[in-house]
């Protein structure tokens, strides 16, 4: 049971996760390695749970990368088998920040508005 993995792309055309993940590639080559293996892994349903994801809520999941600094992608999924990555941080920190999971929801609300069919 394969999926589809895309990134988010604004109604301006920007792509703030191939973005971020640009820049973790410029910044820590091992972590963008991990993480691009994370979403290539997330086409197959067996790896949609820990330790890999984790469900968080309002339909939004993270891809988790445990490195210098803790990597996430944070996604949805959409009918169809489809994966739609909105979101890339790194912190410190366990807990996800409030500021990131708006912007996360955000997204994920525009990308369903534009693209439901």
């Amino acid at each position: 049971m394969e999926f589809t993995v895309a990134l988010y792309v604004s109604a301006s055309g920007q792509s703030p996760v191939r973005e971020f993940l640009l820049e973790l590639k410029a910044s820590d080559a091992g972590d963008f390695a991990a993480v691009a293996a994370g979403l290539e892994k997330l086409r197959h349903r067996q790896y949609h749970r820990e330790p890999l994801t984790k469900a968080l809520n309002d339909g939004l999941f993270e891809l988790r990368h445990v490195g210098k600094l803790n990597t996430r992608v944070l996604w949805f999924f959409m009918k169809g088998r489809r994966i739609i990555a909105v979101h890339g941080i790194r912190n410190k920190g366990r807990a996800i920040p409030a500021r990131d999971l708006d912007t996360a929801r955000a997204r994920m609300r525009d990308w369903q508005e534009r693209n439901e069919p």
